[in-house]
């Protein structure tokens, strides 16, 4: 079903129904602002933080009444949220309320896995957690030690894993998501995308999107700059084996075959140089390598293209002759999630030259230069480790531009077999390492090898069932962080603070943090009394105060340069000072220095290739017990190609399990046939199929794909795990 252009971001009224009665009243996707001179509340008040329901961190307003959150709703003044809140953070009471949160610290007391702990103190729980840590280092030395850190109340731990002397600190988001784009990016301008990605999406004039589901991922600021563009009459070109969300409101969809996407970029590429349709100019001045790279895709062309890909050539032409023809105010998105195959730097590669041709690095409608506002740091004592000094590398491998700690790589080092020094502790902080990393079982091992290991999360999860030691922390909606400073179109500074007081018996991450600190005879390191002390430190210093930041969520520069167009000087910072479209970083490391195609996994007969996303309404597992959402998505379904399903008498709604080629089976989960799908892949949300008992909600929904995933290609550029490599056939359940 197509949407009208001003419906793009509004859905059924089932999905505002279902918020609406569960306390998360009014706009739910954010059709209206707030009536800022008026605000209208239920209750005694309305106190300004941000999310955390995704990585985005959107500003809201909290609406209390008799000490309980009524709604949420965007804040007008945030420049991210714009008054407006994408489904989930207009759920964040159902994370808060959860009957399911972690309520106090526990201990295990039988075997890792078993899910058998007992309540105690705090005081005993961190007198624990102090003890084992020290043993550890006194064993083994600090660095056996590794931080797995995903969200933003994360920096106080950093900080305090810092001083106790290891570097082996690491996201799941570096190596299993953004990394390769990263990489990519910085190889060919010297500079990442960044989060929020620095698209200027509402002034673009095409848009392409390629494995960038903007619509069902909900990044809330580019949904909403992305239905101004639609709006605007821009043309939108998506490249997806699927038929998403996007793909509805584009002009061209291409569904490609999966693995093959390094190959249409190419065949883009060859078609914008060989019609002469680039930028002349811009690459004339900017750039290197044009002539490499005109003799690298000369033979690529769509028809080669089509062999590979099974995109029809003509289409193929007519896409990038559309994306030409509106630069440098088009762009081709690079995308949050960019671990596909293993030669994701290489595909990564392909996409930031194909802006560089464009001329859109910089320019209005393209990729801008972002703006940060300065706050000063806390004047105390930081610490610091040796550069190179994590253990995420097995002796003799070297990925030469991970510039970030590898999260499967630590948990390798944790493995029995691991040749070098091992890590004998974990603290895991806000993600559940068993569907964040491919190939569980290797996480299930790691961790029962451990000496000792510690969550510290507001939910359970599968992670929380391999813990020594679970410590509950407060959600976003009950405690302080640090200042939110990111690069964007304005500089700003957001407060997170508490909107009612901690639930049960959790605390607040920096109160763990320090807690554990002077335990561990490292307090000079949180030399201040509490997070406001903290926090009114760092703003007093900057000019302003803790009170204006508390009464208005955030500060917000004024507006500045942000494009060549506007006054910023071109600058990029790579070795040569131009746009390196032929990179000799590469080459130097003895890895392709243009982009290179790799041959996709094949397919046996009665196979699909697995395929896994995200929903509108989730944050992959993060938000799938939250019951608000759950009443507009509770479980996932299997997407399936309705003639393949016919064809191998599936019928619709029925049940099935899917087998990978390892022969490992996945949970029943019901499947959709639909002719949205290429006839070769099989498509799941990522998130559902929990199995901690303790998840009473989300608990036996749904199929997780996680387990599914027991093989990767490991791109040899920066160490991401290329997870659609995977390939499973179905049987009845």
């Amino acid at each position: 079903m197509k949407l009208d252009r001003r419906q793009f971001i509004k859905v059924s009224g089932l999905a505002a129904g279902a918020t609406y009665a569960a306390g998360a009243k009014g706009d739910f996707w954010g059709l209206t602002r707030p009536n800022t001179d008026a605000p209208q509340t239920e209750g005694d008040r309305i106190v300004p933080t941000f999310c955390e329901m995704c990585f985005w961190k959107c500003g809201v307003l909290a609406h209390v009444k008799d000490g309980r959150v009524t709604k949420i709703e965007g804040n007008p003044d945030h420049p991210l949220s714009q008054g407006r809140l994408c489904p989930r953070g207009a759920g964040g009471t159902g994370l808060l309320y959860d009957p399911d949160r972690l309520r106090q610290p526990l201990l295990r007391v039988k075997k890792r896995g078993e899910q058998v702990f007992e309540p105690v103190s705090w005081s005993r729980a961190l007198d624990e957690v102090a003890e084992k840590l020290d043993r550890v280092r006194q064993k083994h030395g600090p660095e056996a030690l590794a931080l797995f850190s995903h969200g933003f109340g994360g920096s106080f731990f950093k900080t305090l894993v810092k001083a106790y002397g290891t570097g082996n600190i690491t996201a799941p988001s570096f190596a299993q998501c953004r990394g390769p784009r990263d990489a990519a990016f910085q190889l060919t301008f010297g500079a990442a995308v960044g989060s929020p990605e620095r698209v200027d999406l509402e002034n673009a004039r095409v848009i392409a999107l390629i494995g960038s589901h903007l619509g069902e991922n909900m990044h809330n600021t580019q949904v909403q700059e992305l239905a101004t563009a639609i709006d605007r009459r821009a043309e939108i070109i998506v490249v997806d084996p699927r038929f998403s969300t996007a793909a509805g409101k584009a002009r061209h969809w291409l569904p490609i075959k999966p693995g093959t996407d390094v190959a249409l970029l190419l065949a883009w590429i060859n078609v914008i140089l060989e019609e002469e349709r680039f930028d002349h100019r811009y690459v004339a001045e900017h750039a290197i390598g044009l002539t490499q790279l005109r003799e690298h895709v000369a033979g690529k062309t769509p028809e080669w293209a089509w062999t590979q890909t099974g995109v029809d050539p003509d289409q193929i032409r007519a896409s990038a002759r559309l994306l030409a023809g509106a630069r440098p105010a088009a762009l081709v998105h690079p995308g949050r999630h960019s671990t596909w195959d293993g030669n994701d730097t290489q595909r990564g590669r392909a996409i930031a030259i194909l802006n560089a041709l464009l001329g859109s690095w910089g320019r209005k409608g393209g990729l801008f230069v972002p703006t940060k506002k300065k706050i000063a740091p806390y004047p105390g004592p930081v610490p610091h480790v040796a550069e190179g000094a994590a253990r995420d590398m097995p002796e003799g491998v070297v990925y030469p531009f991970a510039d970030e700690v590898l999260a499967h790589g630590l948990r390798d080092a944790s493995l029995p077999d691991w040749k070098g020094e091992p890590i004998k502790a974990w603290m895991v902080y806000g993600t559940n390492l068993l569907h964040a990393l491919p190939q569980p079982a290797r996480t299930i091992e790691a961790m029962q090898n451990l000496d000792f290991s510690v969550v510290i999360d507001v939910l359970p999860a599968e992670v929380t069932g391999w813990a020594d030691v679970i410590l509950p922390e407060a959600t976003y909606l009950e405690r302080h962080d640090d200042i939110h400073t990111p690069g964007w179109k304005r500089g700003y500074a957001a407060l997170r603070q508490p909107v009612v007081p901690p639930l049960h018996q959790s605390r607040p991450g920096w109160w763990i943090a320090r807690e554990l600190a002077t335990r561990l005879g490292l307090g000079e390191y949180f030399p201040w009394e509490d997070a406001r002390d903290y926090l009114e430190t760092r703003l007093q210093a900057s000019g302003s105060s803790l009170a204006e930041l508390e009464r208005k969520g955030v500060l917000v520069d004024d507006e500045a340069p942000i494009t060549f167009e506007e006054g910023i000087a071109p600058s990029f910072p790579t070795p040569s000072g131009k746009i390196e479209l032929y990179s000799q970083q590469l080459a130097d490391a003895g890895l392709p220095p243009m982009p290179e195609m790799v041959a996709p996994v094949k397919l046996e007969s009665e196979q699909f290739h697995l395929l896994f996303g995200r929903a509108p309404t989730h944050t992959f597992g993060r938000t799938t017990n939250n019951r608000v959402l759950g009443e507009v998505m509770a479980e996932n379904v299997l997407w399936i190609n309705a003639g393949r399903a016919k064809e191998l008498g599936f019928s619709r709604n029925e049940k099935v399990t899917l087998v990978n080629q390892d022969g490992v089976v996945s949970d029943p989960i019901r499947l959709r046939a639909t002719e949205r799908i290429r006839p070769d892949c099989v498509y799941m949300v990522h998130g559902f199929g929990h199995t901690n008992p303790k998840l009473r909600f989300a608990r036996g929904k749904g199929a997780a794909d996680s387990p599914l995933i027991t093989r990767t290609r490991v791109d040899p550029a920066m160490g991401g795990t290329g997870m659609n490599v995977n390939v499973v056939r179905l049987q009845r359940a």
